[in-house]
């Protein structure tokens, strides 16, 4: 349980080790939690059948789960953390830009996961009536930031051995759950679910996506890091893609046949996505849930906050690791009093919060992956010097960032909130706000699209150049 003393740093070879099939655990553990249950839920919300609910599901976890095995690419082939290789695609200076976007996201989801921890522990306590509620969830708040925060601090050694644990305990876990409410699923009520329109199901792979997916990407070369630069880069991807993506694809569509089943199960998981599940639970097995709940929030709790602490530095904070790592544990602690106590619907500012960051984050995600993509190494000299070949201030993926983000944010509704209600400036040319276009945030894809065509177009004979001279 030794502390992790690499921060920023390219990992030394003596360091380097293992196999691409490691990447299977810290991915896996990041995303069995039972948030992928309730995803069931706000995917039926768009309006479409459970067929294509599953399909939604498949095609958004793996699409998006790719960007993350492209994106893995970059730290075997530098060992350098994500933000830091950002570096070459923004220059060295200007990569404080997605490192600040990055750092909120992973902040972001951090107190969301620790939210329905708490959350979830309460609701089970109120059935059992044994405790009470903000005593319940004081003590599920307690046991799941211990968890978290100590692997977080502690670093990636610690970080892989714990998530392989929690992967394997929490899967068995999730399947007795699955057992046990298996026989609350009507298939023939789920099956004769009428089918949505092409926007509705474009609107699921879209929420799919952002809400499952792409928002690792700016974590995904902190964990292959330490991978030997001769590990296969076929075999990252595909641990990476096949870790991540297994267990939600499996759980979403699941939670898609629960709630599916019964409109007061679907109602009550909009307020509290993980408690609402233990209403079709025997009562032997929530205290059970309640760890299972728990632990599988963690495994994607840690990753946030370590590759957090990662950003926080990369961007320029005079600190260590783990001190940045316990900085991000006080506003996560801030955050969950906001959500838990305070905020009157869950999902809302969720959805909210996944939309306004994931366009942005979408852009960002198609420069790094395309130059990631198009570059075959880097010079880990030049990473942290502003006078070398990646510059300070590299104007042309600030400035495709900036329109990416703007054409994004302009087909995109957002009324979870109402300082949020300036997006969608430009859905008149799709329908309007109220259009049959409005909730599928095409902005995302636009944003995505920017990002790949932009850059490519834009870099390519750069990338080549700064190749040769290598």
């Amino acid at each position: 349980m030794n502390l992790e003393l690499n921060g920023t740093n390219v990992i030394d070879e003596s360091e380097r080790g293992g196999k691409a099939s490691s990447l299977f655990w810290p991915w896996c553990g990041a995303n069995v939690s039972l948030l992928a249950l309730s995803y069931g839920a706000f995917f039926l919300g768009f309006g479409i059948s459970f067929w294509q609910a599953t399909l939604a599901a498949l095609l958004g976890t793996v699409l998006s789960f790719l960007l993350v095995g492209f994106s893995s690419l970059a730290g075997k082939k530098s060992n350098a953390p994500t933000m830091v290789l950002a570096r070459a695609t923004f220059g060295v200076k200007g990569a404080v830009i997605p490192g600040l976007l990055s750092y909120l996201v992973f902040v972001g989801w951090e107190i969301v996961l620790m939210s329905l921890a708490t959350l979830a522990t309460g609701t089970v306590f109120i059935r059992l009536g044994n405790l009470d509620q903000n005593t319940a969830m004081a003590i599920g708040f307690a046991i799941a930031i211990a968890l978290t925060v100590s692997a977080g601090v502690l670093g990636f050694a610690v970080i892989m051995r714990i998530q392989r644990i929690l992967t394997i305990v929490t899967l068995v876990m999730t399947v007795v759950y699955i057992c046990l409410t298996f026989n609350k699923v009507d298939w023939s009520v789920i099956t004769s679910l009428p089918s949505g329109n092409a926007q509705g199901f474009i609107g699921a792979i879209i929420f799919g996506a952002t809400g499952i997916g792409l928002g690792w990407v700016n974590a995904a070369a902190d964990y292959s890091r330490y991978l030997p630069r001769t590990t296969s880069s076929k075999a990252v991807v595909g641990w990476t893609v096949f870790g991540a993506s297994v267990v939600p694809i499996i759980l979403v569509t699941y939670g898609a046949a629960l709630s599916g089943s019964s409109k007061k199960l679907s109602d009550a998981i909009a307020s509290d996505p993980i408690g609402a599940l233990t209403t079709i639970l025997p009562s032997w097995y929530l205290i059970i849930f309640a760890l299972v709940a728990i632990l599988g929030l963690v495994g994607g709790a840690i990753l946030n906050l370590y590759s957090s602490g990662l950003a926080l530095i990369s961007i320029g904070l005079p600190v260590k690791r783990h001190i940045a790592a316990s900085i991000d544990a006080v506003l996560m602690l801030l955050g969950v009093i906001y959500f838990v106590w305070i905020a009157d619907n869950f999902f809302y500012p969720f959805q909210g919060f996944l939309i306004t960051l994931g366009v942005p984050i979408a852009v960002w995600s198609a420069i790094f992956v395309t130059d990631v993509l198009l570059r075959k190494t880097y010079s880990e000299t030049d990473l942290y010097s502003h006078n070398g070949r990646y510059g300070a201030w590299n104007v042309q993926s600030i400035a495709i960032m900036a329109i990416g983000t703007f054409v994004g944010w302009g087909f995109v509704t957002n009324t979870f909130a109402s300082w949020l209600s300036w997006q969608g400036y430009f859905l008149n040319v799709v329908g309007g706000k109220e259009g049959s276009w409005a909730y599928t945030n095409l902005g995302v894809f636009f944003a995505l699209l920017i990002g790949f065509v932009g850059y490519f177009l834009l870099a390519r004979k750069k990338i080549a150049r700064q190749d040769l001279a290598s």
